[in-house]
C-alpha cells in the first residue's frame, strides 16, 4: 500500500502542532487553542458548523470528562453543546449512506476527519489542519486508515420557548429519565421474581404431599421423586436469586455512573450567585445520593418486587386451607395501615435528622479546612463544644427516627407470630372436623410465611424510602439550581471577538449581603491596554475581576467582552480567552505540574516550562529532587504562600491568553521574587490586555493606566503618573503599598525553599 498523501492519516502517532502561525495562509485556530484541543474535538466542531450549529472547541472540551477526547467523551460533550449523536460500527467506509453525511469516521492512532462527500472511488474530507477547506482523496486510502466506527451527530431538536413556558411536563428527568433507560434490565428482574415465587409454592406442596401421602403409606419411592424435584427447584431458585441480584447491581451501577456525572456536572456549572452558602451542606446533599442509589440497587427494591406475590400466596392458601386464609387476611391491613401511620409520624423526625446531618457535615468541613487557624487561635475548645452540640442534636433526631422504625418492625413480627398461632389453633379444629389435613395445615403455614415475609420487610423499606425521598428532594433542589449558559440557544463565539472589556453602569451586591460592592461602575479597557486597579480593602477591586470573567452576573448594567454582553457568550469560550488569577489561591492534591496544567494534563511541556519560568516556579522547582513532580499536598499545604501564588500565576499564563486578570499576583512573595516576576512579565505582556489588581506600588510598573475604586465607585481613572500624583496630594486617599513585606511566609515542613535568584538563560 502506498503512503497516504495527507499527513493526518499517514502518521503512526499524533503530530505536534507548530506554535508559529502557518505560512501557507490556510485557516487555523490560534496556537494557544491548537495545542489544547484533541483531534476528535476539532472534527466535531467542524461537523457542527456544517450542520449550521456553531460550537467552539473549548465549549466541547468543557463538557468532556476525558481530555483525551475518546468517542464516548465526545458524545457527552456534544450532548452538553446541544448536539445528539451516536457511534456505529461499520466495516467499510463505502457502506456509509450519502444521506448520513456529513459524519466523522474514526481513524487509527486516535485521529479523525469529517467526511462530506462519498463517491465510488473518491472521498471528500476535512482535516483539522485544513480549517474549513475540504480535500479529495482516494477512497481506498481512507479505508486503509479507517478504525471501523463512525460518529454521527446533529443539532438536537429543541422546543420553542413559547411551548416550554407552558410547563406541560414536570418530570425530574435527571433521575427518573436515567432509570428508564434500564427498564429492560428491571424487566429481567421481574421475570426472575415471578419464577422464584412460583418455585416458593413448590416447597409447601412438597411438605403437604409428604405429610398426607408419603408418611401414611410409607411410600419411599415417591419420597425420593418428590425430593429430587424439590432439590432441582431449589437449585434453580438459587441461580435465579443470584442472577436477579446481579441484574439489579448492574442497573444500579450503570445508573450510578450516569447520575453521579450529572450531579457533578451541575455543581461545576452552577452559577456562583446561586451556589449554596454552606459547602458542607452541599457535600452532604451530594453524599445523600448514596442512600438513593442503595434503595434502587439493594434487597429493599427486591422486597418491593416480591410484594405483589402476596396475592398469589393468599389465593393458594384459600385454595388449600379454605377459611384459614381469613387469619392472614385480617393481619394484612393492620400491618399496612400501622406501618404507613408510623412512617407518616416519623416523617418530621426524619426531616429534622436530615437537616441536623447537613449542619453537622457543614461544621465538620469548616473545621477541617480551618484546622490551622483553630490551632493557632487556640479555638479547639469552642469548636469542640459546637461539635458536641450539633452531634447531640443529630443523635437525638436519629434515635427518634430509629425508634419509630423499631416500632414498625416489632409490630410486623408480632402480627406474623399471632397469624401463625391463630392458623395452627384454628387448623386443629378444621382437622377434627375433617375439613383439613395435617399436610394442608403445614403447607398453609409455609405459604403464609412466604406471603408475610415482604410485609415484615415493608416497614424497613418504607423507612429507607423516607430517607431516599428526602435525598431525592435535596438533589432535586440542587439540579434545579440555575447553571451558567442556561438559556443560550446560539451563544456568540468569544474566540472571534477583540479583547475589549467594558463595564457599563454596573452595580453589584453579593448574594445575601445588604452592602453594595459596586455601584454605577463604568470602565472601558481597550485591547492591549494595561490597567492597574487600586483601592482600600473591601472597596470592590476583586469584584471587578470576578464580573469580567463572568463568575457573577451584575445586578444592574452590562459587562461586555468585544462589545458583546458576556451573558451572550459561553463561559468556556470567554474564559479560554482570559487568564485569571484569583486573590485566594487554591491548589489541588497532586504535583506542581498537575496544578499548573490543571485544565489540560496533556499540554505540551514547553508551555508548562514557559509559564513556570515567567511565574518564578522554576526557581524552587529546580531545587527539589522531584522537580515538577513534587507533591503540593491538599490545598498546597506543603508549599509556602509565595510558592502557591507562583504556581497559580503560572496556571493563568499557561496558554498565553489574550487577556490577563491578576488579583494580587505577588502579595505573598518576597521583594526579590516579586521584582523577578515583574521583569519577566514585562516582556511577556506585549500586545496583551492586563487588568492588575494590587496594593503593591512596584507592580504598577506593568501598567500605564490606573483606576482607583473607593466604596464601590471609581474615584480616579487616567494615566498612571497623573493618577499617582493626585493620589500623593490627597492624604486620605488609598495608596498602594510601596514597602517590601516585613516577613516572608516560610514553607511548611517537607516543602522546598523558595529561591529569590532568577533562572539564568533565555526566557524561551
Amino acid at each position: 500500500m502506498e503512503a497516504l498523501p495527507y499527513p493526518a492519516l499517514a502518521t503512526d502517532a499524533p503530530q505536534e502542532v507548530p506554535v508559529s502561525p502557518p505560512q501557507t495562509g490556510e485557516m487555523r485556530l490560534a496556537p494557544s487553542e491548537t495545542d489544547r484541543i484533541p483531534h476528535l474535538i476539532h472534527s466535531l466542531t467542524t461537523l457542527s458548523r456544517l450542520h449550521g450549529h456553531g460550537v467552539s472547541p473549548l465549549l466541547l472540551m468543557s463538557g468532556a470528562a476525558d481530555l483525551a477526547a475518546s468517542p464516548a467523551a465526545c458524545l457527552r460533550a456534544a450532548q452538553r453543546a446541544g448536539l445528539e449523536g451516536r457511534i456505529i460500527p461499520i466495516d467499510d467506509v463505502s457502506f456509509i449512506s450519502p444521506l448520513a453525511l456529513p459524519c466523522i469516521p474514526l481513524l487509527k492512532h486516535n485521529r479523525s476527519c469529517v467526511l462530506t462527500k462519498l463517491g465510488e472511488h473518491e472521498a471528500e474530507i476535512i482535516l483539522p489542519e485544513d480549517g474549513e477547506n475540504p480535500r479529495t482523496i482516494p477512497l481506498d486510502l481512507l479505508q486503509a486508515d479507517f478504525a471501523g466506527h463512525v460518529l454521527f451527530a446533529r443539532p438536537a431538536p429543541k422546543l420553542e420557548r413559547r411551548t416550554e413556558s407552558e410547563h406541560f411536563f414536570h418530570e425530574k428527568r435527571w433521575f427518573w429519565g436515567v432509570l428508564s433507560h434500564y427498564l429492560p434490565i428491571y424487566k429481567h428482574v421481574i421475570v426472575a421474581s415471578v419464577i422464584i415465587n412460583i418455585i416458593g409454592v413448590a416447597g409447601s406442596l412438597f411438605t403437604m404431599n409428604v405429610y398426607d401421602r408419603v408418611v401414611p403409606n410409607n411410600a419411599t419411592a415417591t419420597l425420593w421423586v418428590l425430593t429430587s424435584g424439590i432439590l432441582l427447584a431449589y437449585f434453580c431458585d438459587f441461580l435465579l436469586r443470584n442472577l436477579r441480584g446481579y441484574f439489579v447491581d448492574v442497573a444500579g451501577r450503570n445508573a450510578d455512573v450516569v447520575i453521579s456525572s450529572k450531579l457533578v456536572d451541575k455543581v461545576l456549572s452552577m452559577r456562583f450567585d446561586k451556589k449554596p452558602e454552606s459547602t458542607g451542606a452541599l457535600v452532604n446533599n451530594l453524599r445523600e445520593f448514596e442512600a438513593l442509589r442503595d434503595f434502587f440497587s439493594s434487597g429493599t427494591l427486591l422486597t418491593f418486587v416480591d410484594l405483589p406475590f402476596l396475592i398469589l400466596f393468599l389465593a393458594l392458601t384459600a385454595f388449600i386451607g379454605g377459611p384459614l386464609v381469613f387469619v392472614p387476611l385480617s393481619a394484612v391491613p393492620v400491618m399496612l395501615i400501622g406501618g404507613l401511620w408510623i412512617q407518616w409520624t416519623a416523617r418530621r423526625a426524619s426531616e429534622h435528622g436530615f437537616r441536623q446531618n447537613m449542619q453537622k457535615n457543614a461544621l465538620l468541613v469548616e473545621m477541617v479546612n480551618g484546622l490551622e487557624t483553630i490551632k493557632g487561635g487556640m479555638a479547639e475548645n469552642r469548636m469542640r463544644r459546637q461539635w458536641e452540640q450539633v452531634v447531640g442534636a443529630s443523635a437525638l433526631a436519629s434515635a427518634t427516627s430509629r425508634r419509630y422504625t423499631t416500632l414498625a418492625t416489632t409490630l410486623s413480627s408480632s402480627l406474623v407470630q399471632l397469624v401463625t398461632v391463630g392458623m395452627i389453633a384454628w387448623g386443629v379444629y378444621l382437622i377434627a372436623e375433617g375439613r383439613l389435613t395435617m399436610g394442608a395445615l403445614v403447607g398453609c403455614n409455609i405459604l403464609v410465611g412466604r406471603a408475610m415475609s415482604p410485609l415484615m420487610q415493608l416497614s424497613s423499606m418504607l423507612s429507607r424510602w423516607q430517607q431516599s425521598r428526602m435525598a431525592l428532594k435535596a438533589l432535586d433542589t440542587l439540579m434545579d439550581t440555575p447553571s451558567e449558559n442556561d438559556g443560550e440557544d446560539s451563544p456568540v463565539n468569544a474566540a472571534t471577538l477583540d479583547p475589549l472589556l467594558n463595564l457599563d453602569d454596573v452595580s453589584f451586591s453579593y448574594p445575601g449581603s445588604r452592602r453594595t460592592s459596586l455601584e454605577d461602575i463604568s470602565l472601558n479597557i481597550r485591547p492591549g491596554e494595561r490597567v492597574g486597579i487600586i483601592g482600600r480593602v473591601g472597596s470592590g477591586k476583586s469584584t471587578v475581576g470576578r464580573l469580567l470573567i463572568g463568575l457573577y452576573p451584575p445586578d444592574k448594567g452590562a459587562v461586555r467582552f468585544g462589545g458583546v454582553d458576556i451573558r451572550q457568550l459561553n463561559t468556556a469560550d470567554l474564559r479560554g480567552r482570559i487568564g485569571y488569577l484569583p486573590q485566594d489561591v487554591v491548589l489541588f492534591y497532586g504535583s506542581i505540574r498537575d496544578n499548573i496544567a490543571l485544565d489540560d494534563p496533556a499540554v505540551q511541556e514547553r508551555l508548562v516550562s514557559r509559564a513556570a519560568w515567567l511565574a518564578g516556579v522554576t526557581e524552587f522547582v529546580r531545587l527539589h529532587p522531584a522537580g515538577f513532580g513534587a507533591q503540593v499536598g491538599e490545598r498546597g499545604m506543603n508549599l509556602s504562600g509565595g510558592q502557591r501564588q507562583s504556581i497559580a500565576l503560572a496556571r493563568a499564563l499557561l496558554h498565553d491568553p489574550d487577556v490577563l486578570i491578576l488579583d494580587e499576583p505577588t502579595s505573598n512573595m518576597d521583594t526579590a521574587t516579586e521584582n523577578m516576576v515583574r521583569e519577566r512579565l514585562q516582556s511577556a505582556l506585549k500586545d496583551k490586555t492586563l487588568v492588575l489588581i494590587t496594593h503593591r506600588m512596584s507592580m504598577l510598573q506593568l501598567v500605564k493606566r490606573v483606576v482607583i475604586i473607593e466604596e464601590g465607585r471609581i474615584v480616579a481613572d487616567g494615566p498612571k503618573e497623573q493618577v499617582l500624583r493626585g493620589l500623593a496630594a490627597a492624604p486620605q486617599a488609598p495608596r498602594p503599598d510601596s514597602r517590601p513585606p516585613e516577613k516572608r511566609t516560610e514553607p511548611t515542613a517537607g516543602s522546598a525553599p523558595l529561591s529569590s535568584h532568577p533562572l539564568p538563560g533565555d526566557a524561551s
